[in-house]
């Protein structure tokens, strides 16, 4: 039984097997472990993760999917679906005692970036995450000072987590095949926050404003909240431009706003 991938639900199923046992490898799924997979799709993953650990749990959008889950894991009472919008799911509920969740999944690229925040709000139950996401959005995840794919959601996820791209996946290994490349990501949330930033909202509207500003110079940005002397003072470069500037630099720069009142 298969199910017609539907483009309102950004499906694209995995059914390339070296790819899905090059995905299982790298997850490095251990008896014990709580996993917890967004959108599964047909279960290509589920049935690899499940099979080495015997049991986890699964959050489905697709109302649709949900019978034919149950039909393909009918033997292994070990699977968990939930029928939910992972955008509002609260993964921390399903944590169990002290053991931390360990999240998978083929994200949507519509909504992987809101989805990444939305999991970021649960990063005290989270011990790693991976997921496949469009290549394009991979690179700005891993991206660093200097680079050009270097942007707000790079700057943004180093506060939260430690990210390494792990491999690309090519579009054949889809059904339907998208239109760009994927890649697989490692996310493993900080035990304490990197940076200490006194106003985290007015840090966010910083550095979003920062970068939809990227070809003007610092000093541009911000006239009005600092001038070039106290730019200076943080140690930081008046004339460069926001994507050269590290976390480090964009919160000693928020600070010294909210310092100035």
């Amino acid at each position: 039984m298969s199910h017609k991938p539907r483009k309102r639900f950004g499906q694209n199923f995995l059914h390339d097997n070296n790819v899905i046992q090059r995905i299982v490898n790298n997850i490095n799924p251990k008896t014990g472990d709580h996993i917890i997979e967004i959108g599964p799709g047909e279960g290509a993953l589920t049935e690899l993760v499940l099979d080495k650990i015997g049991a986890m749990d699964v959050v489905e959008l697709d109302r649709d999917l949900i019978p034919l889950l149950k039909i393909k894991f009918v033997t292994q009472d070990g699977l968990s679906i939930h029928q939910a919008d992972a955008l509002k799911f609260d993964f921390c509920a399903l944590q169990k005692a002290d053991k931390k969740l360990r999240i998978i999944g083929n994200l949507p690229y519509n909504i992987s970036t809101p989805l990444l925040f939305h999991l970021f709000e649960h990063n005290d139950c989270i011990e790693d995450m991976h997921f496949m996401l469009q290549k394009e959005v991979v690179d700005r995840i891993v991206a660093h000072p200097g680079d050009s794919a270097y942007g707000r959601l790079g700057v943004m996820l180093q506060y939260y987590c430690k990210a390494e791209y792990v491999f690309t996946v090519k579009p054949g290994a889809f059904r339907p095949p998208p239109k760009v490349d994927s890649a697989i990501v490692r996310l493993i949330p900080h035990d304490k926050p990197p940076v200490d930033i006194k106003d985290f909202d007015a840090f966010s509207k910083l550095v979003n404003y920062a970068f939809t500003q990227r070809r003007k110079t610092l000093r541009n940005i911000l006239k009005g909240q600092l001038d070039v002397e106290q730019i200076e003072k943080l140690n930081i470069e008046p004339t460069i431009r926001p994507e050269r500037l590290s976390l480090a630099d964009f919160t000693k720069i928020a600070n010294a706003i909210n310092q100035n009142g």
